[in-house]
């Protein structure tokens, strides 16, 4: 199943050239980094990391959508 999660970047302060402020990333399931606060998203280098959740906020959009931006990802 495609991921369909999505997040904009409220701030990067320590990860400037991994993350652009207001910029929409795809999030990647990972329910044991939710349960400690942290969410994993892929980032400017096309990888997968953790950052901590207040970094970003979490967007619900209609899954076509998603499935257009998981297609440009």
């Amino acid at each position: 199943m495609m991921n369909t999660k999505f997040a904009v970047c409220l701030k990067n302060k320590g990860f400037e050239a991994s993350l652009e402020v207001g910029k929409l990333y795809e999030v990647v399931s990972d329910a044991e980094a939710e349960a400690e606060g942290m969410i994993r998203v892929i980032d400017e280098d096309d990888e997968d990391y953790l950052f901590e959740a207040s970094t970003f906020y979490p967007l619900v959009i209609p899954i076509d959508l998603a499935s257009t931006l998981h297609q440009r990802a």
